[in-house]
């Protein structure tokens, strides 16, 4: 029982520094996540130069994230090592739509929707569109048959409201009024026809094996929408101007280090609370062996007891059987009686004192169990009722001893 008990309360302690290291690291981890919200919108507000315009999200699925191989245009180069949020967004500020997907920090895809742009379904999961501007070919494989026709219906939805806003802006550049300048506009935009022509009539099987093996994700926190935000704007930046590299960027790498300097510490400190729960165990194993050491020794007590115990009856039987040979004997007789109730006396408060003593130990094992700190004050105390039985055992043998010797003067009489 003794070993139950203590295996049940190591387990506890366990658990315990287990559930105390998961708060902690709970507490970094919430701690580096509200830094790097906190940089996100500081770095959106600096890079936009107004809060109130950006980039919002319209539509979001997951897939997995494809790229065309430049080298051979025959076969595909995974871009994601899973199935990642693809989102489509809106930028209010100069009315167009992209598609953006972000894994971590690097943006796997970062594309503008063009008017001329299509996405072909090549498989019952797979589908690709061609972005010149890219200079690629974008395929994503999708968990059901079901996800992919929505991306379908949103990629048909936002190519015609592309096509309308570019239709606006052209009635607007006939009457006269000042023409307003898009990102879609380059040299390459007269391009994007023949080459999405070209794709579509030699399109490329999907990568099947990636497609079957792929995993539904649950849709992202608004922190990961931050980030992607993030990563949107710092791709138009390098595709933008050479003015990306502005003091908003320098701001953000000198946050990035100091939250890789926080997680480093955060990684330090993990280690040593391992420590500690390697620490722990080892002195709740120790302990634990010493409650069984000591359960062994009660035990023991018990055995010698019963012994001392059914020598008493014996005793008892074989002066009964003595006072009935020795009648005449009377006056010995009763000072054998005597002698017999002071001796049983003498065993009847040993054995309350070491019932007494039993308490006191069952006390002592639980104030051990609950005060791992007090080990070696509690280990004194069990050495202490050891030597106060041991002492007790040996009174009991003394008194035995002296039992012995009146039966043996009553036989010699």
């Amino acid at each position: 029982m003794g070993v139950c008990i203590s295996g049940l309360f190591g387990f506890k302690c366990v658990g315990l520094v287990r559930s105390c290291v998961c708060e902690c690291l709970g507490e970094k981890v919430k701690f580096l996540h509200q830094r790097v919200n906190k940089s996100v919108r500081k770095v959106v507000k600096m890079t936009s130069g107004k809060e109130n315009i950006g980039e919002q999200p319209i539509f979001t699925c997951n897939a997995h994230v494809f790229h065309i191989d430049p080298k051979t245009k025959r076969t595909w180069i995974t871009a994601s090592t899973k199935a990642v949020s693809v989102s489509f967004f809106y930028d209010s500020s100069r009315n167009l739509y992209r598609i953006i997907s972000v894994e971590g920090s690097k943006a796997v895809i970062n594309s503008t929707i063009t008017p001329n742009m299509s996405f072909t379904q090549t498989s019952q999961k797979f589908g690709q569109w061609s972005d010149v501007r890219a200079n690629t070919v974008y395929g994503l494989g999708f968990s059901s048959e079901s996800e992919l026709l929505k991306f379908v219906e949103k990629f048909k939805e936002v190519k015609e409201a592309t096509k309308n806003a570019m239709s606006k802006n052209a009635n607007g550049s006939s009457t006269g009024a000042t023409p307003v300048t898009s990102a879609n506009t380059s040299p390459i935009t007269s391009r994007s026809s023949i080459m999405q022509n070209e794709n579509n009539s030699d399109l490329v099987e999907p990568p099947a094996a990636a497609v079957s093996n792929q995993q539904i994700v649950k849709p992202e926190s608004p922190s990961h929408k931050n980030v992607v935000s993030l990563g949107s704007v710092g791709n138009d930046s390098k595709l933008g101007n050479v003015d990306g590299m502005s003091s908003s960027e320098q701001h953000l790498k000198y946050e990035n280090e100091r939250l890789k300097l926080a997680l480093a510490q955060s990684s330090a400190n993990a280690k040593k609370w391992e420590i500690e729960l390697s620490t722990l165990k080892s002195n709740n194993l120790r302990l634990t062996s010493a409650l069984q050491e000591s359960t062994q020794n009660v035990d023991e007590w018990k055995r010698q007891l019963h012994t001392y115990k059914e020598e008493n009856i014996r005793m008892k039987t074989r002066l009964q059987e003595i006072e009935g040979c020795s009648k005449d004997g009377g006056d010995m007789a009763d000072d054998l009686r005597k002698e017999i109730i002071s001796l049983k006396g003498k065993i009847e408060a040993l054995e309350s004192e070491l019932k007494g003593q039993e308490i006191e130990l069952r006390a002592a094992n639980m104030s051990l169990k609950d005060r791992n700190n007090d080990q070696s004050v509690k280990m004194k105390q069990l050495m202490h009722l050891n030597a106060q039985f041991a002492k007790h055992l040996n009174d009991i043998a003394l008194v035995q001893k002296e039992m012995d010797k009146i039966l043996i003067g009553n036989k010699s009489t």
